[in-house]
């Protein structure tokens, strides 16, 4: 599956701003937008389902492979989406303009509470009234096939200097960056 998008304007060489990552700099750029965002489109019933279903929901930790993990209600429409079509689209947006992200993979839910503990946090608590304790708690961890994802190269600062740059002469100076994140 190719994620890539070639619909931007920029007359740049297009060696300059497609970057692919590996490894542990894949791994670490995927924490970085992934953790870094707000919030996160997850998308069931990619396959058996029309429409797909999608929530906002919060991840919880990006591991050191590259795993996603959220928490969600074991008798959850999400879970039994899940159950019946383990394939996940998740879409995160880091900041306004930059620090996109698309993430296809497998889903897998797990009931194990020791990783339960190990992510939980006190605002979980609105969703789950009793606690970390809530016997309705499980896991879900995502593992990637497929990311791409879309940001500047030199931070959020330095891209608004070049944006404005490129107004005030004309000239082209993109401070983008994009490519396949290869977990």
């Amino acid at each position: 599956m190719d994620n890539s998008r070639d619909s931007s304007n920029n007359t740049q060489n297009t060696a300059d701003h497609i970057k692919t990552l590996e490894g542990k700099e894949a791994v670490e750029k995927l924490q970085e937008l992934a953790k870094g965002a707000e919030n996160c489109f997850f998308c069931t019933s990619i396959k058996t389902g029309l429409p797909l279903s999608v929530r906002p929901m919060s991840v919880l930790d990006v591991d050191d492979k590259g795993n996603l993990w959220f928490m969600s209600q074991v008798d959850s429409s999400k879970n039994k989406e899940i159950e019946a079509d383990p394939f996940t689209h998740l879409f995160f947006q880091h900041h306004k303009n930059s620090g996109f992200l698309n993430v296809y993979g497998i889903s897998e839910i797990i009931e194990d509470r020791k990783k339960i503990e190990e992510l939980w946090n006190p605002l979980l608590k609105v969703w789950f009234q009793d606690g970390k304790d809530d016997e309705k708690i499980s896991v879900i961890k995502v593992e990637p096939t497929d990311v791409y994802y879309w940001d500047t190269k030199h931070g959020e600062a330095v891209a608004f200097i070049k944006m404005a740059a490129s107004i005030i002469t004309g000239k082209t100076m993109d401070d983008s960056v994009e490519g396949k994140l290869e977990v």
